[in-house]
């Protein structure tokens, strides 16, 4: 099989959507399967060229047997709502003009939260008579709307229009929660062209370990320190400014200490945050790469999660949480009741607080600190877990869903 893949974010790029696109791709290519990817050059979230790379309207390169080809986009860092629109408008056109030159595939897959690319990628679908693959991982643009980046407005409703058109034009639907699903099918679109596939870890590059040393010195952590870690985007969508009110509660425990790793339009501010209110339990480290965030993980003794509390987020389960189960992390969830409440709950892997309740999060980290049978509990349940998420079940998943996409519309 021959899979055209359209994605606004790619490896090296680190964020979910990379992730999981760049992961299944690679086995896609050991299983036997051709796949092209059609992104842009490597710069997000800070809206800078990665070393190595440069903007131009059509490059290509080989990884881990994928061809990768680059176009050139409008590069802006991952804030203010308007020029990330015209960041996401700029690859859709250049994208398409790549694709239209490739070979004929069997398929054209696009993924989501934006759907410019998908726009490209269901024209291109059928200019080339091929089927046309929607991968939603977000619900876009009802999360623009849940950060409080927009207000509901003409553009909204507009952008609510295309996003239906895109439903209605893709041969198949493939959804990252049940949760996701239902929305949709809410909205009228037909059930039977939705597939749930939940996301998952790679445990190749995830898997339990001990606290790296090296690492631990670098940061000043102690051998007793008590970690609590945020790992991920310092975005709209996380409201970690809550995390912070959490943390200045925990000051007087000294063992206690918070690490956020990564970046984010937020990042600024919280760190600014900090400083101003003098929390000498919190750290910040910038953005890692992805080939070594499993030596940070290893730092922590619980896996933050935590989102804004909206309805939005209900839905989300945001991929961080099947990495914490790789690395048999203890989770502490923070977020609206609703999907990835259910498997934290569910599978008991770590506890469920309310979203934006530093109180019931202290509450939560305290009694994760005070009950270490509880903790090693969790541990040893959340890396049993993983073994049923993992990233190459989700992709045999996905490859099935592709062929039997072709099969029912040849």
């Amino acid at each position: 099989m021959y899979i055209l893949f359209i994605t606004d974010n790619f490896y090296p790029e680190g964020n979910a959507i990379a992730s999981r696109v760049y992961e299944r791709a690679c086995y896609w290519i050991k299983w036997g399967s051709q796949v092209t990817v059609i992104t842009s050059a490597p710069n997000f979230p800070e809206g800078k060229l990665y070393p190595g790379y440069k903007n131009k309207w059509y490059q290509v390169e080989t990884i881990h047997g994928i061809k990768v080809i680059r176009v050139k986009t409008l590069i802006k860092s991952n804030t203010g709502f308007f020029l990330r629109i015209l960041d996401f408008l700029s690859f859709m056109i250049p994208a398409f003009f790549a694709g239209l030159f490739q070979k004929r595939p069997d398929i054209v897959v696009a993924t989501s939260p934006q759907f410019f690319g998908a726009i490209a990628a269901c024209v291109l679908a059928k200019c080339k008579r091929i089927p046309f693959v929607l991968e939603l991982g977000d619900i876009w643009p009802a999360s623009i709307v849940g950060v409080g980046a927009m207000r509901n407005s003409l553009i909204i409703w507009m952008l609510e229009k295309v996003e239906l058109l895109l439903y209605r034009y893709s041969n198949t639907i493939i959804v990252v929660s049940a949760a996701f699903k239902e929305n949709l099918v809410s909205r009228a679109v037909p059930a039977k062209k939705i597939l749930v596939i939940l996301n998952g870890v790679d445990l190749s590059k995830y898997s339990p370990q001990s606290r790296n040393q090296a690492l631990a010195k670098e940061y000043g952590i102690k051998e007793t320190t008590f970690v609590v870690g945020y790992i991920g985007t310092h975005g709209m969508a996380h409201s970690l400014e809550n995390v912070l009110t959490t943390a200045a509660k925990l000051q007087k425990v000294k063992s206690i200490r918070f690490i956020f790793v990564g970046t984010g339009a937020e990042r600024d501010k919280l760190i600014s945050e900090a400083k101003i209110n003098q929390l000498t339990n919190v750290q910040f480290i910038p953005a890692q790469p992805k080939e070594i965030i499993s030596s940070f993980w290893s730092l922590c003794n619980v896996a933050l999660v935590h989102f804004k509390n909206t309805s939005t987020f209900a839905a989300s389960i945001p991929s961080k949480i099947f990495e914490a189960m790789g690395m048999g992390l203890p989770i502490l969830l923070a977020s609206p009741r609703g999907a990835a409440s259910e498997i934290v709950m569910g599978e008991k892997v770590g506890l469920w607080v309310q979203a934006e309740n530093p109180e019931a999060l202290t509450n939560a980290i305290l009694q994760l600190y005070q009950c270490p049978d509880m903790l090693r509990q969790f541990a040893e349940t959340s890396s049993k877990a993983a073994r049923y998420h993992t990233r190459e079940a989700q992709a045999g998943f996905f490859l099935d869903a592709l062929k039997v996409t072709i099969e029912v519309i040849f």
